[in-house]
């Protein structure tokens, strides 16, 4: 058996169990076998797209799980789309493409791409992959993007997702711990794009990169299925002012659970505050809470908030269309031990704390509750300071 016939023979198969047959089949590159096998798994998941063409060469684990999901590549290209026009979308570069998968979703809206990539074998794996996904314009290049970046004519559009891991191998999240440094690159990267887009970490400060960045345009945090995974920039040559800057937050696949403020908007808002848990418990979701805008959230849908730093949200009547979760209060209880024996009777339930003085597993552990089911406990503080715990289930709209 060699190779390609071991791969599609075990596609489906437990890396980890047949690296412990290696010795079964001697005419296989094993290693080689394996990084296909599980990046084929993994692809069938995260870039459904990439798991149907069966002649794609996929790259080590590391990369396949740093690499963009098929969803979050699609938004990037959304927001190019949305921020020019087919006459401005000529050229377009990647600066540090890796396996490519923002790339391949980018590069079909201009008529030149480059990608560049500082990894020789990552540029192998794009010459192969390129032609199946319809990629014959683009030009791969195997070179050090900062390099690259200093010599390279202009373009509509650069992409750079700086990587986020120092020389130890630890996370980093601060922009001037990234490599390459875009804070120290702003003024080149602008001379050479018109427009640029950035990814960096969605553990960093939105705050912190609003005055560590001149020339934002725009923010997308961008969140799949409810857990944030990215925070994106676009820059371009004409500054916007920072509280005009539009920050958008949204959570894939829901694309209407989109939601766009301004630090201006959110500033003069006086936020509604309820004196009481009403029908309806409104949970925001995983991007908008990191964007911000949680008073804002209040004018726009008719919600008023528990508390200034609970960021949960209540209403007599159901508001549909809010961006994020929504629950039919069953009771409001107390912070008392009489109140918390008469929850103990759920045996089972979803526990969440929101500016509460207690964890998730102290409280289970007080009120004797499972893990689970369709109950829902929410702990946190009603204005100005009592502490409630909110019994619900998710309402279902039709």
């Amino acid at each position: 058996m060699n190779t390609r016939e071991f791969i599609e023979k075990f596609q489906q198969a437990d890396v980890n169990n047949l690296a412990l047959q290696a010795d079964k089949y001697p005419d296989v590159d094993m290693p080689f076998a394996l990084d296909q096998i599980e990046g084929r798994q993994t692809a069938l998941l995260k870039i459904p797209t990439y798991s149907k063409k069966t002649l794609l060469l996929y790259p080590h684990r590391l990369s396949m799980e740093q690499c963009s999901s098929e969803l979050t590549a699609l938004y990037k290209a959304h927001i190019v789309e949305a921020n020019s026009t087919p006459p401005e979308r000529n050229a377009f570069t990647d600066l540090t493409a890796g396996f490519g998968v923002d790339f391949s979703f980018i590069a079909p809206l201009f008529k030149k791409a480059t990608y560049i990539e500082q990894q020789e074998y990552l540029c192998e794996l794009a010459q192969n992959n390129f032609p199946i996904l319809n990629l014959s314009h683009a030009q791969i290049v195997h070179t050090n993007s900062l390099d690259y970046l200093k010599q390279m004519n202009p373009v509509d559009w650069i992409f750079l997702d700086p990587a986020r891991r120092d020389k130890h191998g630890s996370k980093v999240v601060s922009i001037a711990d990234c490599e390459p440094n875009v804070e120290a690159l702003e003024p080149l990267l602008l001379q050479k794009g018109k427009k640029i887009l950035i990814k960096l970490s969605p553990m960093l400060d939105i705050s912190l990169a609003l005055r560590t960045l001149r020339h934002i345009h725009e923010v997308h945090v961008v969140a799949v299925n409810n857990e944030c995974k990215e925070l994106l920039f676009t820059l371009q040559q004409e500054t916007t002012p920072t509280d005009e800057i539009k920050i958008s937050a949204i959570n894939l696949p829901k694309n209407d659970q989109v939601f766009t403020y301004t630090p201006l908007e959110e500033e003069n808002i006086t936020a509604n505050f309820a004196e009481t848990v009403e029908e309806y418990l409104y949970e925001p979701h995983a991007a908008l809470i990191k964007a911000g805008g949680l008073k804002s959230l209040c004018t726009r849908y008719r919600v008023k908030k528990l508390h200034p730093n609970s960021h949960l949200y209540t209403s007599h009547e159901l508001v549909k269309d809010f961006p994020g979760r929504i629950f039919n209060v069953e009771h409001t209880y107390k912070f008392n031990k009489k109140d918390l024996k008469n929850l103990q009777e759920l045996k089972q339930a979803n526990i969440t704390v929101r500016n509460f003085p207690s964890s998730v597993a102290d409280l289970r552990k007080r009120l004797k509750l499972s893990d689970g089911g369709d109950q829902y406990i929410f702990c946190t503080t009603l204005q100005p300071s009592e502490k409630i715990l909110i019994h619900c289930k998710k309402t279902h709209i039709f």
